[in-house]
């Protein structure tokens, strides 16, 4: 059976390397020149335990097993994995209750050693960090996702995959017999076709004429990091209570594998697909982005919110506060200018923002519509759910 995959970050290439192992005959079909060019090169590299999403969710269930085939494969692999440990922290009274509902919902999910802390309970863990009470996930780990991807490629290509970089996907068809596709200036011929596409989902959707009741709307995510000793302020990973309105978790404190200390992201509206800065405008894109129904009403429900976020994105103040919240000793001048990363954040048409993994099938083709965050972390199991539960036509 040969399978198309649209897409060479972690989660199109988890999916390549799990149908390679199936026997399928793989090739990855990738615009830019370099595997994990966007979202998958461009985050904070937590690898989540699972502690906030809906008990029976996908977002739940593949966390969960995700975290364990993730650990194993880099494990396996020599790839960086580091169990720095997470603190959820209410830093005011008022959001107690928020923070032991965290508490219950990582507990359903099975999340191991969750524990409920108070103030001098989180300075032990955290000895820079202050609080009325917090949730500690010893268990949350860190790793370098471009690496995994990386490696994950090297399987594929093993196996005897082909990953076509700096093939952009121009066109497809299904037919009869198959999915032909032209990318890249060639003309490929397919069983079945896995559309892995990140910010790119809705154009490969439109090509399937399968434009459904979703549209995927850029968030920008801006970081700063810690500077010299500063750095020293921060063992692991240190979170707020999150706002339960929104698949957001708030500005953070995030150590990574090469010793930096992040903080971010916030979480402002892109002015293209791949906006990661306030100087990269798409009118294309955006004409598409405000044209959808979906965009409309999410920012007559929610634009103070949005104003808020934009304020935060222009000003550093907005970060050094929220920073200072959390680690008072921390000053603006121990925060200095970050790469930025975008979330490609499905929204429906009533301005819903999809909080769980959507995976559609039409025909021979499969789309994952929105798989944001855990997804890195949940990579290796959604490429088995995919293999197991969304079965591709046998070749004609």
């Amino acid at each position: 059976m040969r399978i198309g995959i649209v897409g060479a970050g972690i989660l199109g290439l988890a999916v390549a390397r799990e149908m390679a192992r199936k026997g399928a005959d793989v090739t990855v079909l990738e615009k830019e020149d370099r595997v994990a060019a966007h979202q998958t090169g461009h985050n904070s590299g937590v690898v989540h335990a699972g502690v906030y999403y809906a008990p029976g969710s996908l977002k739940a269930d593949l966390c969960r097993e995700g975290v364990a085939l993730l650990r194993e494969y880099c494990a396996e692999h020599g790839l960086p994995y580091q169990e720095v440990g997470k603190l959820i922290i209410a830093s005011t009274r008022a959001e107690l209750a928020g923070l032991r509902r965290i508490a219950d919902r990582a507990r359903e999910n099975k999340v191991p050693g969750i524990a409920e802390l108070d103030g001098l309970g989180l300075r032990e863990v955290e000895p820079g960090a202050v609080g009325v009470g917090a949730v500690h996930s010893p268990h949350t780990a860190i790793t370098d996702f471009a690496a995994v991807a990386r490696r994950l490629a090297a399987d594929v290509e093993a196996a005897g995959g082909a990953v076509r970089l700096s093939h952009p996907v121009r066109a497809m068809r299904e037919t009869a017999g198959g999915v032909e596709v032209v990318a890249g200036g060639a003309r490929f011929r397919f069983d079945g076709l896995i559309s892995c596409a990140g910010l790119g989902t809705d154009r490969v959707a439109a090509m399937t004429r399968a434009a459904g009741d979703v549209r995927i709307v850029p968030f920008r995510g801006d970081y700063y990091r810690l500077a010299g000793a500063a750095r020293h302020l921060v063992r692991g990973l240190i979170y707020p209570v999150p706002d339960p309105r929104y698949p957001f978790l708030g500005v953070h404190l995030t150590r990574r594998v090469d010793g930096d200390v992040l903080v971010g992201p916030n979480a402002v509206p892109a002015l293209a697909l791949e906006g990661y800065s306030w100087r990269k405008v798409s009118p294309r894109d955006l004409r598409e982005i405000v044209a959808w129904p979906g965009t409309r009403r999410m920012a007559a429900e929610h634009w103070r919110t949005g104003v808020r976020e934009i304020y935060g994105s222009l000003t550093k103040r907005a970060f050094v506060a929220a920073a200072r919240r959390y680690v008072p000793a921390l000053s603006a001048g121990d925060l200095v200018g970050a790469e930025g990363g975008v979330r490609a954040q499905a929204v429906g048409r009533d301005g819903r923002l999809l909080d769980d993994f959507v995976i559609d099938t039409h025909g021979r083709i499969i789309l994952v519509r929105n798989a944001p965050s855990p997804a890195a972390t949940s990579s290796l199991a959604i490429a088995r759910h995919i293999a197991l539960t969304v079965p591709l036509p046998r070749p004609a």
